[in-house]
């Protein structure tokens, strides 16, 4: 009976004990501040150049002629985004989720989608002079086109846009 009691007691121990570790250790999640939502926004024509968006939401946003040049978009989400004719030159949208989202006649000159996720886009007659796909999440078909007008390479990363579509 007292080697069942100790083995109890024991138990209540190490349960208690890390319970006080979990306690002590635990930090808060905190919401994450100035994040700004620009979901379902018309933001035609808007003046977004030089601007720091990292992480900003643009779901289904309508962002025609809109101007995102030299603008930080680093991890933004801009699903379901119209961005027609829209001009991104320089910009970095590094980690960017650009899922279902019109880009045609886009100037993506010199811009950076590295290990971004461009799923079901549309690029058609856009600029990509120098814009830099690495480990960019692209459909195949969309590669074989982009491949066919891809040309320059990219002043900040030095990455050719040929090679970072994997262009044969």
């Amino acid at each position: 009976m007292k080697k069942i009691l100790l083995r109890i007691f024991g138990l209540i121990a190490i349960l208690s004990l890390a319970w006080l570790w979990v306690m002590f250790n635990a930090h808060p999640a905190y919401a994450q501040i100035n994040t700004i939502n620009y979901s379902n926004t018309n933001l035609e024509n808007r003046d977004f150049s030089n601007t720091d968006l990292s992480g900003v939401t643009f779901v289904a946003a309508e962002m025609r002629l809109a101007n995102f040049q030299g603008s930080n978009l680093t991890n933004s989400i801009l699903t379901k985004g119209v961005l027609l004719k829209a001009n991104l030159e320089g910009a970095d949208l590094t980690g960017a989720l650009v899922d279902r989202v019109t880009l045609d006649g886009a100037n993506l000159k010199n811009a950076i989608f590295t290990e971004a996720t461009l799923t079901n886009s549309r690029f058609y007659e856009a600029n990509i002079t120098g814009t830099d796909f690495t480990d960019a999440l692209i459909d195949r078909y969309q590669v074989s086109l982009l491949c066919k007008r891809a040309e320059g390479v990219n002043p900040v990363t030095g990455v050719s846009t040929r090679d970072s579509l994997g262009c044969r």
